[in-house]
């Protein structure tokens, strides 16, 4: 049963930063609802493959110097989280944001990343 931290993490590190498509995709499968709603400043997406989508199309389009880190600390209510982070090269972000999650069953249920 993974804490609300451990998805937060895994959402940044497994998915969103990682450049490997089939261990994304895997822990795409094991941290999100098959169902689970994306929003971004582009909109609402819904589902594994979309969700996907969006985490390919963002690493696809980065230098491959580009990572995410943690950027403050994890804030946690009964069924959601949110995490800060940054994006860039190390000690040196282009883009910074905070990713706010629902829980259900121990799934990432709703994903909103808010942008800097």
């Amino acid at each position: 049963m993974p804490t609300t931290t451990e998805l937060l993490s895994a959402n940044l590190r497994e998915v969103f930063g990682n450049r490997d498509a089939a261990s994304r995709r895997a822990a795409i499968e094991r941290v999100y609802a098959e169902d689970v709603v994306f929003t971004d400043p582009e909109g609402a997406v819904t589902g594994w493959d979309a969700l996907e989508a969006k985490a390919a199309g963002l690493l696809a389009g980065a230098p491959e110097s580009f990572a995410f880190a943690e950027d403050g600390p994890v804030y946690l209510g009964p069924s959601s989280g949110a995490l800060a982070w940054t994006f860039g090269p190390e000690g040196a972000p282009v883009a910074r944001g905070i990713d706010v999650i629902e829980v259900r069953d121990d799934r990432i249920v709703a994903l909103r990343t808010l942008l800097a």
